[in-house]
């Protein structure tokens, strides 16, 4: 075991420190850290100063630790500037970063303003070298022939949120529509942007490089696909995905749901062509946006 009672957020190469001692440990061997989340920090801001004048304060700092410490033009100066002091960590950042470098998280705990993690080693990890993350994102989805391919969105989720899928689903229940029950890795703006689709514009390149159709089951992760019933997933990879899925058709809301509606659709391209079968859920998408003002979960 290997315990480190300095907070995260005054350390500047984070990744560094969990690969050395993810080194250290034998398989299965316990490391303990502990960080302030950024929660945490927003919520003394709030309260030190009066509305108008926190808020102003807080967008400031949220400017300044979050958004230049991850983008290209601004990190190295950044973190020449501040050497990594007293940087902004949200949970979901700081459990991404712990399963991207090989550990399992066990157990978290809360004490004050500090959360402590306590994480198992599982393997030795991978570094690709410094994840730098702009508006635009590039996530793995399983496509037509089970071919993985490169769904474009704009950013919603925390640093580091792509390793978390497993550890979410294991801990929090799916809610309606097939989403994760609390899903932390979620920003507040991303929850807006998501509610409207704006998070979904830029698929519109898949569709013209021909990853994606306009109709069509949604494009989802290899864990998602690991879900869903065999006979699914061989129907799923016959098709391309599509931006309107059966979904917007049907409105499903638990994942048996879910799998009923994508199946009905595909039995129907099976049986009546997908060009017909398109264009009959196209409508029946925009009935259901338009008058029945549904939105995505």
């Amino acid at each position: 075991t290997i315990v480190n009672f300095m907070p995260l957020n005054q350390i500047r190469g984070v990744n560094k420190l969990f690969t050395t001692v993810n080194d250290k440990l034998p398989d299965n061997g316990i490391w303990v850290c502990c960080y302030e989340p950024q929660s945490v920090t927003k919520r003394n801001i709030l309260s030190r100063y009066p509305a108008v004048f926190g808020w102003m304060y807080y967008m400031a700092f949220f400017c300044y630790k979050r958004v230049l410490p991850k983008l290209f033009m601004t990190s190295r100066l950044y973190f020449d500037i501040t050497e990594g002091k007293n940087r902004a960590l949200s949970k979901a950042e700081v459990l991404g970063r712990l399963c991207y470098c090989g550990f399992e998280i066990i157990d978290e705990r809360k004490k004050g303003d500090l959360c402590y993690v306590i994480a198992r080693r599982k393997f030795r990890p991978e570094i690709t070298g410094r994840r730098l993350y702009g508006i635009l994102v590039k996530l793995n989805r399983v496509g037509k022939k089970g071919r993985l391919f490169k769904v474009y969105k704009f950013r919603t989720m925390h640093p580091y949120s792509e390793f978390l899928q497993a550890y979410i689903y294991e801990r929090y229940s799916l809610q309606e529509g097939g989403k994760f029950n609390h899903d932390i890795r979620v920003t507040t703006l991303g929850r807006i942007m998501r509610r409207y689709w704006m998070d979904e514009l830029p698929m519109l390149i898949n569709l013209i490089k021909g990853d994606m159709k306009l109709v069509g089951v949604r494009p989802i992760s290899q864990h998602y696909y690991s879900l869903y019933c065999p006979k699914l997933q061989e129907q799923r990879v016959k098709h391309k995905p599509g931006l309107l899925p059966p979904f917007y058709a049907d409105m499903p809301k638990t994942l048996d749901e879910i799998q009923e509606s994508e199946m009905r659709y595909l039995t129907m391209c099976e049986k009546r062509g997908t060009f017909v079968t398109d264009f009959i859920y196209f409508w029946r998408i925009v009935y259901t946006i338009v008058f029945k003002r549904a939105h995505s979960s």
